[in-house]
C-alpha cells in the first residue's frame, strides 16, 4: 500500500513532463491567484500553491497530463497521421479533443471549475499567454488547456474549502 505522502511514479513523471515542458507549481499557482484573490481577501500564493499540488497529486489529474503532452510532443516530432498531425499542430479551433481533457480535469472538484476554466482560457493570462505563443516552435495544443484546468480545479477547491477543511478530497 502506497503511503500517501509518497508520490507515486505516476505522480512523479506527470510533474516532471509539466516542467520539461517549461511550467512550474508556481506558475500554475500565479492562475490560481489571478482567478481567486478578489474573492479570497488575505490569499497567498503559498495557499494557492497547496490546492494545485492537491490536484495534481489526483490520479485523473496525472493521466491528463501525460497524455496530453505526450501528444504535443508526438505533434512536434511529426509523428502523428494526417490530419490529425496537421489538426494538433496548428491547434485547429474546432478539434476540441484538448478540450475535453481540460473538462475531464475541472469535473473532479465540481461545476464552478468549468466556469473558471472557461474564463482564463479566454484571458489566457501568465504562462498560458506563453504557451500559446506559436513562434517558439513547440506545439502546446493539450498543455495550455491542461494548464488551465488545473488551476481551475485548484481554484475550485479553493474556494469549497475553509480554514477547518483544507483537505475536501
Amino acid at each position: 500500500m502506497e503511503n500517501n505522502t509518497a508520490k507515486s511514479e505516476l505522480e512523479n513523471k506527470a510533474r516532471s513532463w509539466l516542467i520539461e515542458r517549461g511550467v512550474t507549481l508556481d506558475d500554475i499557482a500565479d492562475l490560481v491567484y489571478y482567478l481567486q484573490n478578489k474573492y479570497h481577501e488575505d490569499l497567498t500564493l503559498e495557499e494557492c500553491k497547496y490546492h494545485v499540488d492537491r490536484v495534481l497529486s489526483k490520479r485523473e489529474i496525472q493521466n491528463a497530463i501525460l497524455t496530453g503532452i505526450q501528444l504535443d510532443v508526438l505533434a512536434e516530432q511529426k509523428k502523428l497521421e494526417e490530419p490529425l498531425q496537421h489538426t494538433i499542430e496548428i491547434d485547429e479551433s474546432l478539434y476540441g479533443v484538448d478540450e475535453i481533457i481540460a473538462f475531464s480535469i475541472v469535473n473532479v472538484y465540481g461545476s464552478i471549475g468549468f466556469t473558471n476554466y472557461g474564463y482564463i482560457d479566454k484571458q489566457k493570462p501568465g504562462i498560458l499567454k506563453k504557451l500559446n505563443d506559436k513562434s517558439t516552435g513547440q506545439c502546446h495544443t493539450f498543455l495550455d488547456d491542461i494548464v488551465g484546468a488545473i488551476a481551475a480545479a485548484a481554484s475550485s477547491r479553493l474556494a469549497h474549502s475553509s480554514i477547518n477543511d483544507k483537505d475536501i478530497d
